[in-house]
């Protein structure tokens, strides 16, 4: 087999002498050695097997474990044959017929289209677009049916990666190269054969022979794509993590040793995988995330090396998977994969940033992409040579993937001498047609043809492959299945890893149970012991229909979960660890154990406060309904997180379906007086079901003595006319009351009441909630398998429609972007070598000097010292370099240099000019921090028009401002992205952002910048170091921390601050020119850098960073402290000093914290936020459309209300919906204010608009909207409901707009302080279920005021806002409103003998109010219990005289939510570093 590298049973010794020791990252470093021993003795261990082996005669058997183990150590690691690894470790038995998965890829015309035609922009939709869209989506839904039967064109699209032709061979490794868009993601992707996201795969992609059809059919985990992110479930430790990824592809028995049990396989395999990573000591410690305290980055990515083994895929496809590593570990890694690649003869394709020589001359080939097309593949000891002679001019000291990528990158190639792009190839066309044509191309057609005849004629690693697949699979698997477990054992694994999850989030596990147990208190406590009378009978339904909704409703959480689950669950899916339906049974069935206890606590305590009926059956049946309910509302959830792409669409989805749930219960409406074209929805809702078996279990049980109020006539105050007892010419009102008795039976009660029977309990309500557990089951599983929306990777820009001004500034950016390309192949001989003159700027710019700087830091016993009397300077003109190894304090030397952090304690001297630093130092300076955090949804200009409007003085005029807001973008060559939205930037393009953001403040004294390369391509970095350069330049001071940067890059660079360890200065000044003045400071040292080493890494290796040992016998920090070097520095600095002290500071320097006012600094921001929320369509018009939704059906329901007794409850609970609307709020913007403060404290350390403006603008920015929802919430509640029949008429239509937009603005505002006191949105959710809870159930409706007990009544009833604004409206509708009982409303009753009804209860009328329908009958007295809505409210403690006040008093809580949230935005930050 050709390429270069043999596939033999054992390990190449070329291989063994070049693998020295690698290292991975900061953390731990793996040692190749340690891991060839670990690997050895592994061997041993298992050799006695292979004796077994031998004497059975199984020769043809296949054996795997994971190669991870031996070679290598740090990020690499691949799966391999555990018969091919035994006979490399004693050079045995090579000729014993083990199957190998030898899987060579061959790929002919591949090409990848997406949708969108070749200049088709994304245009950002609108919440105005969203609100025309919803009004047109029948007709456009109809429109999709009509439309296939019409000629119509195919929408267009546009190819993403042109056709390519190559093959790989197994032991060999691919190295992907291009510039950011240059096509090698997807490349990566269709060779790993993840093909969803894109509209169109054209071309032969084959594996062995085998088509990719088939091979994603039937081996799809023998193919994988790692992706760089490292994507795991932060709260598994890192062994419970990999034991979960083998116990799904460990191979059956027929893929073992005989005597191995899986159990002992995986044990063995995983403890190899960790000593062979060098992560043994984190085995026990969680994966952990951004939110979850965890292993380190490194580690994680070892974790994430480790998981990618487990899937023994014989293809694999690593993207840019050294993101954010140093250069060593870098190496470290790759070297890794080319050991894995060697032994297993597995095939491997790589892309990498900033990829050095060392690393590239591991690979066996390499292709280089331009704009989606194939430029080069060949040999990588060929490619520099192609490009030379194409006519490309190397750089000096440019690595060869640097020089590779920058080929085809126009700002960056340069022309051999009397060469010009006239007569070099230079478009994607022009090289790709030039690849064509060379005798490269000619090899690799070759190549690739005799590969194809030798997998189509010799098909015996084909064979091979497919038998070794088969001999894998678990007992019981189908041969046509892609798994190695079957779906059994998936469930079963899968069940024990979420177990683990849900027992291991202690936080989520405490939160939830104590919410819940805390909220069954409330309502327990607000119910408590219910009478056994008639007054107990309403209230016994209220606090089953309260308690069934809370828990139900909790739930509602697995909908963002199932989302943010989602990234995890594709990335193990793809890898063939589990089929998808296999994690949905999973989540049920992990789920029981936790939800079960926490439901029966709950139910436990709503049970038995409220003195439901006792007894064990009792409880035990209601616990039943109850968490077979909650199961099923799960279920429910859940298949809606599934379905959506977002929480916003998942939201409105639900809000469809929940208010129906809530309103056709049977509680509210009881089934038989629900309109006739609406009662369908009962039997569709599970809590229908769950309620009516609930009431039957406590009404079958119960009986209720007829009292009080229930009696009528009765005795008012000072009357004795009638009996204490239910007499004869008495009625009891509680429904099912029988004639003369006082005892109503429980089961006719709900015959009348509502309509249900006790008979069905069983055999009607319990089958059906059952069954639709099962259904919202399989639904989950129709979901997740077919319906479930693709996660799409890669950038794709989208844009804001341009006015006419930013149209005209566009067209004159790209005539200038055009006009330089004219001129810019002249200039670039002249940009290799800068002029050591600079322009020196007109005007005094001062410098910046720092003197035995120190920070301590606070930890567990005492404190710790960061940082250790560092001194060094940054003078105007030039670009300072900070360096170190990883932990060495680089990023905290800059924080507190730029005064950045707010805990630990600094000493030392931070001069400028030689004087202490002002109140406007944060105004004079700029930060560009490593996370690049902006508002997502403003577009490029937009952003830099914000910082320079805010920023600059307010003195200068906006027009000046928006000249260099120009200039900037022409400077940051962001002209083909001024339109686009921030949050859609590549990396690059939102790095150059950060520094433009920074720079539009024109900052006066320096630019501080924290790893602006960091997670760039080499020539991104570069482009991104050329601009800072020419930055300096023009005079700007920068200081900026940089992470293993090229030798090209190290020498744009004017001084270097480099520290150790400890935050120890090891070396301070000048870079220069070819680095020779620091090299010259270490050689005389004793550290010579050889001629052929980028010095950037070598000084590190040279003072002892990572596992390399120090060279030379003192510590490096001592030799500079002794150094002449040292001296000039302290007297450099000393010259400064005095110099900035000799220049007078001027009169009127002004020292204003803020550069413009506080109403210029509102007005700003309040329009930002106005055109962030005017483009979240997702977050506003959802929530427009959930109240218009709620209305609507709650209107439908109580449609064209009326006069009668049942209308008057019918308006009070229509009313009451309206406090649902403030959770709904809530909901939606805790989270959107909580991500909005990040962007506010990265802005507010810049000074750039103060606390108090931020939490204005955010709750004016919200008004419109609010406002808006009210208003369409009020249309549809009055009018179809038909309000305002009372006294007070149409104004009083008009006074419940007003009441509505009260409890807008209450919900908005409540929302806010909430978020504002919150450390984070996990948190602030939890103060949710609380406040919704005691703000609906004190405020007199579910408990009327009477039977409220006098605890709550006497303090809580008066304290919540709800109060006064449920009695405000209903005051307001039912004042002076006529009541006329329907004919089944009256109570009938018989007078005494010879008297009529007015003389037998007309005191009790006077007393009570209401009205006699029949006051001369002397028979069947028809008593209507209320004659005007007035007598409904007044016992419920309500006045309209009052209504104006408890408007006000609602405002009033408005208003002090507001100021809560000013307070918490100014003191509580919640911004730790």
């Amino acid at each position: 087999m050709d390429g270069g590298r043999t596939i033999t049973g054992s390990i190449p010794t070329a291989n063994n002498a070049q693998h020295e020791v690698l290292e991975v990252d900061a953390a731990p470093h793996v040692d190749i050695k340690h891991a060839e021993d670990t690997f050895n003795e592994l061997a041993r261990q298992l050799s006695r097997h292979s004796v077994r082996i031998e004497q059975s005669k199984q020769t043809s058997r296949t054996a795997t474990i994971y190669s991870g183990d031996l070679e290598k150590g740090d990020e690499a690691d691949r799966p391999f044959d555990l018969r091919e690894y035994l006979t490399s470790s004693n050079d045995a038995n090579q000729a014993a017929g083990i199957k190998h998965k030898h899987v060579g890829v061959t790929w002919e015309d591949l090409e990848v289209k997406v949708i969108g035609g070749a200049d088709h922009k994304i245009y950002i939709n609108t919440f105005g677009d969203s609100v025309v869209g919803f009004f047109l989506a029948p007709f456009l839904w109809l429109w999709g049916y009509i439309m296939p039967f019409l000629p119509h064109r195919q929408p267009p699209t546009r190819t993403i990666l042109h056709k390519s032709s190559g093959v790989l061979k197994p032991g060999e490794m691919c190295l992907v190269l291009g510039c950011p868009g240059a096509g090698c993601s997807t490349f990566l992707k269709t060779i790993a054969n993840r093909r969803g996201e894109y509209a169109d795969v054209g071309g032969d992609v084959r594996y062995a022979g085998i088509n990719a059809t088939e091979m994603a059919r039937y081996y799809k985990g023998e193919v994988a794509y790692n992706q760089e992110g490292d994507i795991h479930v932060s709260t598994l430790t890192v062994a419970q993590t990999l034991e979960f990824a083998l116990s799904t592809k460990t191979p059956g028995s027929n893929g073992r040793l005989p005597g191995v049990s899986r159990k002992e396989f995986g044990t063995m395999v995983q403890d190899a995988l960790l000593k062979m990573l060098n992560i043994s000591h984190t085995h026990q410690t969680l994966v952990g995330d951004e939110f979850v305290r965890g292993v380190s980055g490194g580690e994680r990515k070892r974790v994430s090396i480790a998981e990618m083994m487990a899937t023994r895929a014989r293809v694999q496809c690593w993207d840019n998977s050294t993101r954010g590593l140093d250069a060593s570990t870098a190496l470290d890694f790759v070297k890794s994969l080319r050991i894995m690649t060697d032994i297993l003869g597995q095939t491997t394709f790589v892309s990498l940033y900033q990829a050095g020589d060392s690393i590239y001359e591991l690979f066996d080939k390499v292709i280089v992409l331009d704009e989606g097309r194939q430029v080069f593949f060949g040999p990588p000891s060929e490619a520099r040579a192609y490009f030379e002679n194409l006519g490309y001019r190397p750089l000096p000291r440019q690595s060869t993937p640097d020089y590779l990528t920058g080929c085809t990158d126009p700002n960056e190639r340069q022309f051999a001498d009397g060469r010009s792009e006239r007569d070099i190839p230079s478009s994607p066309n022009g090289l790709e047609n030039a690849f064509y044509g060379s005798p490269t191309h000619t090899e690799l057609q070759h190549s690739l043809g005799e590969f194809k005849l030798h997998m189509e004629t010799e098909k015996k690693d084909q064979e091979a492959f497919r038998a070794a697949v088969l001999d894998d699979k678990k007992r019981g698997v189908s041969r046509k299945s892609p798994y190695t477990l079957g779906f059994v054992g998936q469930v079963k694994a899968l069940t024990i890893r979420q177990f683990r999850v849900r027992l291991q989030n202690k936080f989520q596990l405490t939160t939830s149970l104590a919410t819940d147990t805390t909220l069954a208190l409330i309502i327990g406590a607000a119910f408590i012991n219910l009478p056994h009378t008639a007054e107990g009978g309403f209230t016994r339904g209220s606090v089953i229909f309260i308690g069934l909704l809370t828990i139900c409703f909790e739930a509602f959480a697995e909908m963002p979960l199932m989302m943010l689950g989602r990234p995890i669950a594709d990335k193990q899916i793809g890898y063939g660890f589990y089929r998808p339906a296999a994690l949905v049974f999973a989540n049920f069935f992990a789920d029981i154990p936790f939800s079960a206890v926490q439901v029966f606590i709950f139910n436990l305590i709503v049970y038995f406060m409220p003195d439901l009926a006792r007894s064990a059956g009792g409880f035990f049946t209601f616990h039943f309904f109850v968490y077979l309910t909650f199961l099923a509302m799960q279920g429910f959830f859940r298949t809606f997180g599934l379905l959506c792409v977002n929480f916003d669409s998942a939201f409105r989805l639900a809000t469809f379906f929940l208010p129906n749930m809530v309103q056709y219960t049977g509680y509210i409406i009881p089934t038989f007086q629900m309109k006739r074209w609406l009662f369908w929805i009962s039997y569709l809702n599970p809590l229908s079901y769950a309620w009516a078996g609930a009431m039957e279990n406590e009404f079958m049980r119960t009986s209720l003595t007829c009292d009080g109020s229930y009696v009528v006539p009765r005795n008012g105050p000072g009357m004795t006319k009638y009996p204490d007892n239910l007499g004869p010419n008495q009625v009891c009102t509680l429904f099912g009351a029988e004639p003369g008795s006082d005892v109503v039976i429980g089961n006719s009660y709900l015959e009348a009441g509502y309509g249900i029977t006790s008979a069905d309990i069983w055999r009607l309500n319990l089958v059906v909630i059952i069954a639709f557990l099962i259904f919202f089951l399989f639904a989950q599983v129709i979901a997740i398998e077919y319906l479930s929306p693709k996660l799409f990777g890669g950038s794709v820009y989208i844009y804001a429609k341009e006015d006419k001004d930013t149209k005209e500034l566009n067209e004159i950016q790209r005539e200038k972007k055009a006009r330089r390309h004219e001129k810019y192949d002249d200039e670039k001989p002249q940009k290799q070598s800068r002029d050591e003159e600079k322009p020196s700027p007109k005007t005094h710019r001062r410098a910046f000097t720092w003197e035995d700087l120190n920070y301590h830091v606070p930890v567990r016993g005492g404190t710790k010292r960061l940082l250790h009397d560092v001194c060094g300077y940054v003078k105007p003109g030039t670009l300072t370099a900070l360096m170190g190894a990883s932990g060495a304090g680089k990023t905290t030397c800059l924080d507190v240099l730029a005064q950045r952090k707010n805990i630990g304690v600094v000493t030392g001297d931070i001069l400028v000019d030689g004087r202490s630093i002002g109140a406007d130092f944060a105004r004079g300076t700029a930060y560009a921090e490593q996370m690049d955090v902006h508002e997502g949804t403003a577009t490029v200009r937009e952003a830099l028009r914000f910082s320079a409007y805010l920023r600059q003085p307010a003195e200068v005029p906006i027009k000046e401002k928006d000249r260099y807001v120009e200039e900037i973008i022409e400077l940051l060559e962001l002209q083909d992205f001024t339109e686009a939205l921030v949050i859609t930037l590549s990396v690059e393009a939102r790095k150059r952002l950060t520094i433009g953001v920074e720079l539009a403040s024109k900052p006066a004294l320096l630019l501080f910048l924290d790893e602006p390369t960091s997670g760039l391509d080499g020539q991104s970095a570069w482009n991104l170091v050329r601009f800072l350069r020419k930055l300096a330049d023009q005079g700007q001071a920068i200081l900026c921390t940089i992470h293993q940067p090229s030798s090209l890059l190290f020498e744009s660079f004017d001084r270097l601050l480099l520290l150790g360890q400890g935050g120890e200065t090891v070396y301070f000044g000048d870079i220069g020119k070819d680095s020779q003045v620091v090299r010259d400071y270490f050689a005389k040292n004793g550290a010579s850098c050889p001629p052929n080493v980028n010095p950037a890494e070598y000084m590190l290796e040279a003072t002892g960073a990572g596992l390399s040992p120090r060279v030379g016998p003192r510590d490096w920090k001592d030799v500079w402290l002794d150094s002449p070097e040292f001296q000039r520095v302290r007297a450099e600095i000393d010259d400064i000093k005095a110099h900035g002290l000799a220049i007078p500071v001027s009169e009127n320097n002004q020292t204003r914290t803020y550069a413009t006012s506080f109403l210029y600094q509102l007005g700003i921001v309040v329009k930002r936020n106005n055109i962030a929320l005017w483009r979240s369509p997702d977050y506003v018009f959802s929530r427009l459309f959930v109240h218009a939704l709620i209305s609507l059906f709650i209107s439908l329901s109580f449609l064209d209300l009326g006069h009668s007794l049942r209308d008057l409850q019918y308006r009070a609970f229509s009313i009451f919906w309206l406090a649902v609307l403030p959770a709904i709020v809530m909901v939606q913007l805790e989270p959107m204010f909580i991500f909005n403060r990040r962007t506010f404290i990265r802005e507010s350390s810049s000074r750039i608009y103060s606390p108090y403006v931020f939490a204005i603008a955010q709750l004016i920015g919200e008004m419109p909207y609010s406002i808006l929802c009210a208003i369409v919430y009020w249309a549809l509640m009055v009018y179809p409901m038909h309000f305002g029949q009372g006294a007070t008429g149409l104004n009083g239509t008009g006074f419940q707009l007003m009441m509505t937009i009260f409890m807008e603005l209450f919900g908005v505002s409540l929302g806010q302080a909430v978020a504002a006191l919150s450390p984070s949105i996990e948190i602030a959710v939890l103060y949710n279920p609380f406040l919704e809870i005691i703000l609906t159930l004190f405020c007199g409706v579910v408990i009327p005021y009477s039977t409220m007990p006098s605890f709550w009544r006497d303090w809580l009833y008066q304290l919540v806002p709800y109060t006064r604004a449920l009695s405000a409206m209903l005051s307001t509708e039912l004042h002076g409103l006529v009541i006329e009982c329907a004919s089944d409303e009256f109570n009938v009753f018989n007078p005494p003998a010879n008297q009529t009804c007015q003389e037998w209860a007309g005191d009790f009328v006077n007393a009570f109010g209401g009205y006699l329908d029949n006051p001369l009958a002397t028979t069947m007295c028809r008593y209507c219990q209320y004659s005007v809505g007035d007598e409904f409210f007044t016992p419920l403690n309500i006045s309209f005289d009052n209504r104006w006040r408890d408007a006000f008093i609602l405002f009033s809580y408005f208003v002090f939510n507001v100021i809560v949230t000013i307070l918490a935005s100014r003191f509580l930050r919640y911004a730790k570093r």
